[in-house]
This record gives structure tokens, C-alpha cells and sequence, in this order.
């Protein structure tokens, strides 16, 4: 239990610069959220749900954070900061990384059917701050969902995800193959079609110029040859 301690930790430090020591990273309301989760979810599978509800409000009092007992959590789960909320039929695989005021919430289904509400995380998925990930979707292994996006459809494997609505932005191989991006933001690639489309205007203006420098040679060379001739 101490080398699986140890291991998380170490997971945590992986991901994030700050802390000078593994003592630090046992402060982190993150942490404790999912020691308490852990708590909860084991009386909650043994159908001692007002004893697990109670763990969960202790929990959300003391580090901000609310993680329904249902909830299905793996290894190396890390919240950086807090502020989070995620749902009963949540189910979040391994080394999986949430910024904080990040929700994984449900939809209300008319039939009044509980069911898979929540969404799906798959090993390694990243989800920047103020995401809200909404439904029974699954979030595809190694995908990314950037600061504030929305997302409501499933994400494939790999994909990043930005905007409201997210979409689908692509990324090159060498940043896809990274095994961690902070915030799940790829920063050095563009990711507004906007950026694009700027792009785009700076090169026809070049070329713009490129003919009206060249126009302007025609003229001044029409000119000299008129002037040779009046001579």
C-alpha cells in the first residue's frame, strides 16, 4: 500500500512542476478528494449509500471537490487544484489529469431511466480548466479537451479538443506522441480557424505587393524607354 502511495505521488509530480516534495503533493485537495472518493466508492458498492453520500459531503467541504461515490475512478487519477464535479456514472481510466472547475455532468434522460448519464474517460485523457464534459460520451484514449470547451459528442482516440462546441483541431505526430500536455492545450499550434484565415490575408498581401512591385518596374522601365526616345 506505501509503494502504491509512493508511485501516485510520484504520478502527481510527474504532471506537475510546483511541489518541492512528495509531502506537498499530500496537501493538495486533489489528493484528498480521491482518498475520500475511495472511501465513499467502497461503502457505496456495498450498498451503504447514506454512509457514502456522508464521505462525499465531508469531501466536497473540505477540498471544493465533488465526486458522486458512484463514480468509477482508476490509477494515478490527478485534480490539479479543485473545484470539480463529476457525476454518479462517471467512469475515468488510468493516469487521467482534470484542471480545475472542470464538470463531468449528465444529461436528464425524459424517460426518468437513470442509466449511463456521465461520461466515459478513457487511460490518459486531459481535460483543461472550466471543460464541461456533458453526457453518456466517451473521451478517447490519450485525447485532450481544452480550457473552457464544451463537449457533448464522443472524441475520438488521440483527438484535441477546443470551443464552444468543441471541435476537433488537428495536432503534428511529435506533440500527439507527447505523453503530457499541460491543460490538455497544445499552445504552440494554432487553434482558431481565425489564426488560419490571418495567415491566409499575410500571403495574398504579399503577393499583392510582390505584383505591384513588378508593376511599378514595368512602368518606371516603359518610361526610361520613352524618354531614350525622345532624345
Amino acid at each position: 500500500m506505501f509503494e502504491r502511495l509512493i508511485s501516485y505521488l510520484d504520478s502527481v509530480r510527474a504532471r506537475d512542476p510546483a511541489p518541492r516534495s512528495r509531502w506537498e503533493i499530500l496537501l493538495y485537495p486533489g489528493v484528498w478528494a480521491l482518498a475520500f472518493h475511495r472511501l465513499a466508492h467502497w461503502l457505496f458498492e456495498g450498498e451503504l449509500y447514506f454512509l457514502a453520500r456522508f464521505v462525499n459531503h465531508l469531501a466536497r467541504w473540505l477540498t471544493a471537490i465533488d465526486i458522486h461515490p458512484g463514480a468509477k475512478i482508476g490509477r494515478n487519477f490527478f485534480i490539479d487544484h479543485g473545484f470539480t464535479v463529476i457525476g454518479e456514472t462517471s467512469e475515468i481510466g488510468d493516469n487521467v489529469t482534470i484542471y480545475q472547475c472542470v464538470t463531468l455532468g449528465g444529461t436528464n434522460p425524459t424517460s426518468g431511466v437513470g442509466g449511463k448519464r456521465h461520461p466515459t474517460l478513457e487511460d490518459n485523457v486531459i481535460i483543461g480548466a472550466g471543460a464541461q464534459i456533458i453526457g453518456p460520451i466517451t473521451i478517447g484514449e490519450r485525447a485532450r479537451v481544452g480550457a473552457n470547451a464544451v463537449v457533448t459528442d464522443d472524441v475520438p482516440e488521440g483527438a484535441t479538443m477546443i470551443g464552444l462546441k468543441a471541435r476537433s483541431t488537428l495536432v503534428p505526430a511529435e506533440t500527439w506522441l507527447r505523453e503530457f500536455i499541460p491543460y490538455g492545450t497544445p499552445c504552440d499550434e494554432p487553434c482558431e480557424p481565425a489564426t488560419d484565415r490571418v495567415g491566409a490575408l499575410e500571403r495574398e498581401l504579399a503577393e499583392m505587393k510582390a505584383q505591384l512591385a513588378e508593376l511599378r518596374g514595368e512602368r518606371d522601365a516603359a518610361s526610361a524607354r520613352k524618354s531614350g526616345t525622345d532624345s
